[in-house]
């Protein structure tokens, strides 16, 4: 009964937008880029806080579509994760499919973050999705390039091609412990990560595969992980970071990641994207002055060689889920950090 009321939501969901995105009536245009950089959001909740009556509002109070609100603020790209079964059915390929047909539509530019697990993948947990936890190290590998041949299929048989994809989420010790554990095996990390770059470009081959670290500000921890990768074969397109600093110490966490993406560039030939940024919501003067400040360092940069800024779930607000790094305040009205995306 539960899965047939996820199936419902699901198709309820799915039938309102695309009903939605079959009318002539406010059809949104392709943004017009003005500059190399996408200027991205995280909005991977933004159903699941739909379905529970969350609902977002304009700097005059008026409610508004969630995506819609994030690309009038400047947003021209979307980032959206997908996990392999999760347990309430948010984030599984169906539901990544109800939001890459609302990005489309608004003719915004999309990135695929996949976390190999049924739930949150990041520094402090790299679990196996439970279908997966009793598979042969041949056959997990086998397992990672199915997935990600599915769900990318499903999206290009409806027409939505991602500009980017990330075969894990904050990968700094590797995925799919412990077969894949990067400080017990480096090349088992390097051959699970093959697995998914070239499930991708058998796909899409113009895609540009992510390797995505945490802690952007750490160039001991990027020049490890991805020295490890390179000798041991590993594949990658551009490297992407997260940063997560605070009111006292964000010009110093600016500072190091300017430095490490410089390294990251030089040392490995590589692009670089932000694919993750965040401050408490209630910091919002302090967070304008430091997201218009990594902008203007990373505009800075020579050759375009930095590909965009993705705010992490920014649309979250009074504590959903217990995060507070959003830029919407208790109303769900924008923050002024959105100031920096204009």
């Amino acid at each position: 009964m539960k899965n047939l009321v996820i199936d419902l939501r699901f198709y309820l969901i799915c039938l309102c937008f695309s009903l939605y995105s079959c009318s002539d009536e406010g059809v949104a245009q392709p943004i017009q880029q003005t500059g190399h950089l996408a200027l991205g959001a995280d909005v991977s909740w933004i159903t699941e806080m739909e379905a529970s009556g969350v609902q977002f509002y304009n700097t005059g109070g008026t409610s508004v579509d969630g995506m819609k609100l994030v690309q009038s603020l400047g947003v021209d790209a979307v980032r959206l994760r997908v996990w392999v079964n999760p347990q309430n059915g948010w984030c599984n390929q169906d539901d990544l499919l109800v939001k890459a047909r609302r990005a489309k539509h608004l003719g915004m530019r999309l990135l695929i973050d996949f976390h190999y697990s049924d739930t949150w993948a990041d520094p402090g947990q790299q679990n196996k999705p439970a279908a997966w936890s009793t598979l042969s190290f041949s056959e997990l590998k086998a397992a990672v390039a199915s997935h990600t041949t599915s769900v990318l299929q499903l999206l290009k048989d409806n027409g939505i091609q991602p500009e980017w994809v990330q075969v894990g989420n904050e990968t700094g010790n590797g995925m799919l412990w412990e077969n894949g554990k990067a400080s017990v095996n480096m090349a088992n990390y390097a051959a699970l990560n093959n697995a998914g770059y070239d499930a991708v470009k058998a796909i899409l081959p113009n895609s540009k595969v992510i390797v995505h670290l945490q802690n952007g500000q750490d160039n001991s921890l990027f020049r490890w992980l991805f020295d490890g990768l390179k000798n041991n074969g590993g594949k990658w397109d551009v490297i992407g970071m997260s940063l997560y600093p605070n009111k006292e110490n964000w010009e110093a966490y600016n500072t190091a990641c300017i430095k490490n993406i410089n390294d990251m560039i030089s040392r490995y030939q590589s692009e670089v994207m932000i694919c993750e940024v965040g401050m408490s919501w209630d910091e919002e003067e302090v967070a304008e002055r430091w997201l218009k400040e990594l902008l203007k360092a990373v505009n800075g940069i020579p050759n375009q060689k930095v590909l965009g800024i993705f705010y992490w779930e920014p649309l979250a607000y009074a504590g959903w889920n217990g995060y507070t790094l959003g830029a919407f305040d208790n109303n769900g009205r924008p923050t002024k950090v959105w100031n920096a995306f204009k």
